[in-house]
Parts: structure tokens; C-alpha cells; sequence
């Protein structure tokens, strides 16, 4: 570990940039701020307006769009809510930039000096790759939103967003490649029921996005029952037709499916705890099954009062950063069972 870290605190230089990136993407989109910037320029948006003349140029061509003209044209929408609204986005991709550098600096010193090994130089240039996919698909979220409606698309949101948190998990995961040895799995089957569980919290990180997406946190605001005490509302089949799409583009469906698949993942932790306690597991192991545990039931209850109380800004980024916390506590508990 000695030998590898100054490449383990870089990788985890990228993981601590990753989740702050998560945090002021999630204050963007709860406060409507990411079709404030209208233009892609890679370069030269890193410098905002520095005047009152470049202000109102910017706000002028906002203006032109269609969240002015059908949103907030209907409001007392002044140059200072311009302002609030554009620091946000602009320091979401002002992030996106510094992390790029962040990456590919160090990345390439590391390759120079011969600080990679075959496996971990391959691994970075996956991140490489993630990294610049997710860059598309900022851009490619926003496009949709600068059109004909103004709103982003739920499926590109949630593109956008889960490729941030498999990103992060697998930098977090290279970094644990260098800090623990490898050695042979020994609990097989219960290593598989762990990766069955990632990939169902990968799935509901998924329908939280498209929740979010379409603003589907802001009704069936009861809990343990949706509206008028039903387990399933009379609204989650009616809305779009076919009835399936319903499930991924309908408010009241795709929020049933994110209620109801949360038990499923707080059933799966739970299972997992029960089976370890009948495993000779290490410290390490032990641990990571134990901070699922207490994760999860922060996620659950961060979920219940985010819907009871309609999403409110910082219980909404709260649930966001508690997904991203649990996410990154299943993924070492994986690497724990694996290697």
C-alpha cells in the first residue's frame, strides 16, 4: 500500500470531487437551475459574467429559451433569480472541468513514472472513458430541456446521473484494489447475493432519477400507503397508455415502483446481515455489512420524510447523498466478499 499512495489518494481525491459533484447537481436540479446556461462552450464558460452588461447579454439569450418563456416569463423573474440560478449550473460544470484535470494530470504523470500497474492502468482508462461519457451526457441532458419544452428528459437525467455514481464506484473500487491484497473469495454464494443486491440498489438509484425527472415526489405525499390509504393508486395505470410505460414515464407509477422497490433493497441489506452473522468473517467484512445496515435505514427514513414533506431542497439533496453513501458502502462490501 506504501508503494501505491500517492495513486490511492488521487483516486480518492476523484471519489471526494465525484461526490461533491452529486451534491451541487442535486441543488441544481431541485432548484431548477440547469437550463440557466445555454450555451456549451468547454473553455470559455469557466469565467461567468464579470459585469452588469455581460449579465443581461446572458440574461437576454436565457430569455430566448423555452423555461423563460413558458416558466418563468409567467413570474417576476429578474436578472437577480437569472444570477441565483446560473451560479448553480455554473458550478456544476466549473466542477465537471476541475475534475477532468484532476484526473488526467496525475493520470498521465503516474503513466510516465511507470506508478500503474497492468490492471490499474487499464481500470484508469476505463474512468477515463466514464468520465468523458458523463461529460456527454450532461450536455445531451440539457439539450433536451433548450427545445420545445422546458424540461429536461427523466431518461436522460437518470443516464446522467447513474453513470456519476458508477463512476464512483468504480474509482472507489480501484482505489480498494490497491489497499487490500488480493486474495481467493471464500463465501461465494453470499458474494453473489451481494451483487444481486447492487443491482437492484442500481435499479432504484435508477427510478429515483426518473422520480425526480418528472417531478413525481410531489404527489402521493402519505406514507405507508399512497392517497386515499391504497397500496397501489387507481392513477398508477391511467395515466400513459400502454399500460407498462405508466411504470417508467407516468408521476404516479414510476413513484410506486421507487416506494415499493426500497423495501426490496431494505429486505436484501437486512437478508445479508442475518446470513453474515452465520460467517466467519473478517473485521473488514463484518464492518462493511454493518455500515449497510445503518445506511439503508438512514436511506429508508431519509425517503419517507423526503415524500411526506413534498421534497423540500435540502431533505430532497439529503436523499440523493444518502443513495450515494449507500451505494459507495455496497460497493466495498462487494470488493470485501471478491477479493
Amino acid at each position: 500500500m506504501k508503494k501505491n499512495k500517492p495513486v490511492i489518494v488521487w483516486l480518492f481525491t476523484g471519489c471526494f470531487l465525484i461526490f461533491i459533484m452529486v451534491l451541487v447537481g442535486g441543488i441544481t436540479r431541485l432548484t431548477d437551475s440547469g437550463l440557466s446556461m445555454t450555451d456549451w462552450h468547454i473553455i470559455t464558460e469557466v469565467i461567468p459574467p464579470l459585469n452588469e452588461e455581460q449579465w443581461e447579454a446572458a440574461f437576454e439569450e436565457y430569455k430566448q429559451f423555452p423555461e423563460y418563456q413558458k416558466i418563468n416569463s409567467n413570474y417576476d423573474f429578474q436578472l437577480e433569480d437569472y444570477k441565483f440560478i446560473y451560479f448553480w449550473e455554473w458550478f456544476h460544470r466549473l466542477l465537471g472541468r476541475l475534475l477532468g484535470v484532476v484526473f488526467i494530470v496525475p493520470f498521465v504523470y503516474f503513466w510516465a513514472k511507470n506508478k500503474l500497474d497492468k490492471e490499474t492502468l487499464k481500470n484508469c482508462f476505463v474512468l477515463l472513458f466514464l468520465g468523458g461519457f458523463q461529460g456527454f451526457l450532461g450536455w445531451y441532458m440539457v439539450k433536451s430541456g433548450l427545445v420545445d419544452m422546458p424540461y429536461v428528459s427523466h431518461y436522460r437525467l437518470a443516464m446522467h446521473l447513474i453513470t456519476a455514481f458508477i463512476t464512483f464506484s468504480f474509482t472507489l473500487w480501484v482505489a480498494l484494489n490497491l489497499i487490500y491484497p488480493k486474495e481467493q473469495p471464500q463465501f461465494i454464494s453470499f458474494r453473489n447475493l451481494i451483487r444481486f443486491s447492487f443491482a437492484v440498489l442500481i435499479i432504484q438509484i435508477v427510478w429515483g432519477a426518473f422520480v425526480a425527472g418528472l417531478n413525481a415526489g410531489l404527489i402521493h405525499n402519505t406514507w405507508p400507503m399512497m392517497n386515499d390509504g391504497k397500496f397501489m393508486h387507481e392513477t398508477v395505470t391511467i395515466e400513459q397508455n400502454p399500460v407498462w410505460r405508466n411504470f417508467v414515464e407516468g408521476k404516479s407509477g414510476v413513484q410506486f415502483v421507487h416506494r415499493y422497490l426500497a423495501y426490496v433493497v431494505v429486505g436484501l441489506i437486512l437478508l445479508l446481515w442475518l446470513k453474515a452473522k452465520k460467517l466467519t468473517l473478517n473485521f473488514a467484512q463484518q464492518r462493511s455489512i454493518y455500515w449497510l445496515l445503518i445506511l439503508v435505514g438512514v436511506q429508508f427514513v431519509l425517503g419517507v420524510l423526503t415524500l411526506i414533506y413534498a421534497v423540500p431542497l435540502w431533505l430532497g439533496v439529503a436523499h440523493q447523498i444518502g443513495a450515494f453513501f449507500l451505494l459507495g458502502a455496497m460497493t466495498y462490501t462487494l470488493h470485501r466478499f471478491s477479493r
